[in-house]
């Protein structure tokens, strides 16, 4: 994986993001749009999961698609509001978990990838 040369982003937190989306279509949508905009390094698309949960007083059952987005905390924020602007549901599942360990050209890598352009 690429590197920047004489950087060392260890020191910045990655995170995994945990989002559902109504299919595989949608979450592929999304994942392609963080990634294109360099929100994300990579988008995960976990097809054939279902969800039980309760909205509007009901308990639902549905098919759903899970994205696992890997990006940094310095844009943790812009990719939860583009997410948002982009999902079909009222009130998408976003969760955000730090990273706090794991192979540390990955994790650069992540930073790279999630670069500002003019930063790169």
């Amino acid at each position: 994986m690429p590197t920047r040369r004489g950087g060392n982003f260890r020191t910045m937190s990655a995170f995994l993001v945990y989002i559902t989306a109504s299919d595989s279509i949608e979450a592929a949508q999304i994942g392609r749009a963080l990634v294109a905009e360099r929100l994300a390094a990579c988008a995960n698309v976990i097809d054939g999961m279902t969800s039980i949960y309760r909205w509007q007083g009901e308990i639902c059952t549905d098919a759903e698609t899970v994205l696992i987005i890997k990006t940094t905390e310095t844009r943790l924020a812009a990719l939860t509001d583009r997410v948002k602007a982009l999902h079909s549901y009222d009130c998408p599942c976003i969760a955000a978990m730090p990273i706090t360990g794991g192979n540390a050209e990955f994790l650069d890598w992540i930073q790279v990838q999630t670069a500002r352009e003019e930063e790169t």
